[in-house]
C-alpha cells in the first residue's frame, strides 16, 4: 500500500481500534475505498467481525476471507500473517490464528495492530499468561516515542492483573493513560485492579472526572459503566448501580454478547444480594432467545443462559442445551472444546439453578469451576458464576464447601476480601450458630 492517504486511513484505523474507538469502521470503510486491493484491510474487515461473536457475521468474515485471499499476489509476510489469522478464526482455531499473528510480531515487533489482535484473541481464550509472555516480548521494541506504546502498555496492564500482579498493573495502567489520554483499555485495567484487591471507593475515585477517556468509545464505553456500577455495588450503593444499570450500561437495548453479558450479570449479582431488579430481566431474556444457535463463543451462551433460565424460557433453554451438547461432541476446534469443557457443566449449573434446584447447580458449577478460565473474559467478568456457585452452595447447605471456595476466591485476589466474601461468610457463621442455639435446645 504506497497512497498517502490511505496510510493515514490505516494509521487512523489502527489507532482507533487500540482505543475501542467508536470511529474505527468509519476509518476502514474509508481504507477499503482508497485501497481496494490491499489484502490486510480486508483480512482486518474480517477479524472484526468475527471477534463480534454473532454467527450471521461470519459470512461477512468469509467473504472478507475470499476477498483477501484474491489479493494475496505479491503481498509480504505481514499481510499473509493476517489473512492467516483470520483463516483460522474462521476454522475456530484461535489458538492457530494467535500462532499466526505471533509469527507477524516476530518479524516485526512494533506492529501494534497485530499486538492488539493477539491481544484480543488471547482474551477470549482466557489466556492471561499467554497475553502477558506477548506483551512482554515486544516490549523492549516500543520506543518512548513510539505511536502506539502509551495501548501497548494499558495491554501490559491487563495483563499484569489478570496475572496476579496487581500493584505493577495499577502503575502500568496510569502510565498508559499518560501517554494515551483515550486509552481505554488501560483506564479499565486499573479497575480492575481495584476490583480484585477489594478497592471499591478507590476505584470509584479512579474513574470519576476520567469520562472522556471511555466516552469515544463503541459498546466498551457501556463495560466501563458496568465496572463502576460493580464498585458502588460493592459499597451497598444498590440503588446508584441500577441507575447506571438504566442510564448507561442499556441504554442502548443492543443484542450484542458484550452488552448482555454486563447486563445479565450485574442483575444476577444484584439479586444475589437481595435486590429487587423488577422487570429488567425481561428484555434481555427476548433477545437472547434468538441466539440460541450462536455457538461462537461459551462466554456469549453462558450469560444467554443466565437470562434464558432467570426467566423460564424453558423451549429457548433446551434449544441452547441441545446445540451445546451437539457441539461439545464435536470438540474438534477450541471453540467446540470450550464448549464441552467448562461449557457443558456450566450451562447444566445455570439451569439448575434457574429451576431452583441448588444441589444439582452447585454440583455442577462446582466441576465447571476449575475451567472456567477457559471460557475466556476477564476474572472480574467470570466471578458472576464465581458467586452463582457459592449461592448454590450455601442455598444447599453446603457451608463446609463454601467455605473452601470462598477461602480460595480470596486468595486469588491477593489475600483481599471484598463486600461480597464477607456478607458470605457472615451468613455461614449466623447458620452456625443457630445451629448451635437448636442443638442446645434439643
Amino acid at each position: 500500500m504506497t497512497d498517502a492517504a490511505a496510510v493515514v486511513e490505516w494509521n487512523a484505523m489502527t489507532t482507533a481500534f487500540l482505543a475501542h474507538g467508536a470511529a474505527t469502521p468509519v476509518h476502514l470503510g474509508r481504507l477499503l475505498e482508497l485501497a481496494p486491493d490491499f489484502a490486510a484491510a480486508h483480512a482486518v474487515k474480517g477479524l472484526f467481525y468475527a471477534l463480534l461473536g454473532r454467527r450471521e457475521l461470519l459470512a461477512e468474515a468469509g467473504a472478507a476471507l475470499s476477498q483477501a485471499d484474491a489479493l494475496l499476489q505479491g503481498a509480504n509476510p505481514r499481510e499473509r500473517g493476517l489473512v492467516d489469522a483470520l483463516r483460522h478464526v474462521l476454522a475456530g482455531n484461535l489458538t492457530h490464528a494467535v500462532g499466526s499473528l505471533e509469527a507477524v510480531l516476530a518479524a516485526a515487533p512494533s506492529d501494534t495492530l497485530a499486538m492488539k489482535l493477539s491481544h484480543a484473541l488471547r482474551f477470549v481464550l482466557g489466556d492471561g499468561t499467554g497475553m502477558r509472555h506477548s506483551i512482554e516480548a515486544v516490549l523492549p521494541h516500543y520506543a518512548d516515542d513510539h505511536a502506539g506504546r502509551g495501548y501497548l502498555l494499558g495491554c501490559h496492564a491487563f495483563a499484569l492483573e489478570e496475572t496476579g500482579e496487581y500493584a505493577r498493573a495499577a502503575l502500568t495502567g496510569r502510565a498508559a493513560l499518560t501517554l494515551a489520554p483515550d486509552d481505554a483499555w488501560g483506564l479499565h485495567a486499573v479497575a480492575h485492579v481495584h476490583d480484585m484487591t477489594a478497592d471499591a471507593k478507590g476505584g470509584l475515585d479512579w474513574l470519576d472526572g476520567r469520562e472522556q477517556a471511555w466516552a469515544h468509545c463503541n459498546n466498551f464505553r457501556f463495560h466501563v459503566w458496568w465496572h463502576k456500577a460493580l464498585m458502588m455495588l460493592d459499597l451497598g450503593r444498590t440503588d446508584a448501580a441500577l441507575d447506571l444499570y438504566d442510564s448507561q450500561i442499556r441504554a442502548e437495548k443492543t443484542d450484542d454478547y458484550r452488552d448482555i453479558s454486563n447486563a445479565t450479570s450485574l442483575l444476577c449479582r444484584l439479586e444475589l444480594d437481595g435486590v429487587d431488579v423488577g422487570d429488567r430481566w425481561e428484555e434481555l431474556a427476548d433477545l437472547s432467545e434468538t441466539r440460541t444457535e450462536d455457538g461462537c463463543l461459551i462466554f456469549a451462551d453462558l450469560h444467554y443462559l443466565l437470562a434464558l433460565s432467570h426467566e423460564n424460557r424453558d423451549e429457548a433453554v433446551a434449544r441452547m442445551m441441545a446445540r451445546l451438547s451437539a457441539d461439545a461432541e464435536r470438540s474438534t476446534n477450541d471453540v467446540e472444546m470450550r464448549m464441552a469443557v467448562p461449557g457443558l457443566n456450566a450451562a447444566k449449573g445455570l439451569e439448575a439453578f434457574g429451576d431452583g434446584d441448588y444441589h444439582l447447580a452447585f454440583a455442577a458449577l462446582s466441576r465447571a469451576r476449575p475451567h472456567m478460565q477457559h471460557a475466556g473474559g476477564s476474572h472480574a467478568q467470570r466471578d458472576v458464576f464465581e458467586r452463582l456457585t457459592i449461592d448454590a452452595g450455601l442455598r444447599a447447605g453446603q457451608f463446609a464447601n463454601v467455605e473452601v471456595l470462598l477461602a480460595d476466591r480470596t486468595a486469588r485476589r491477593g489475600g483481599h476480601e471484598d463486600g461480597y466474601a464477607a456478607a458470605r461468610r457472615q451468613m455461614i457463621a449466623r447458620a452456625a450458630a443457630s445451629a448451635c442455639r437448636q442443638g442446645a435446645t434439643a
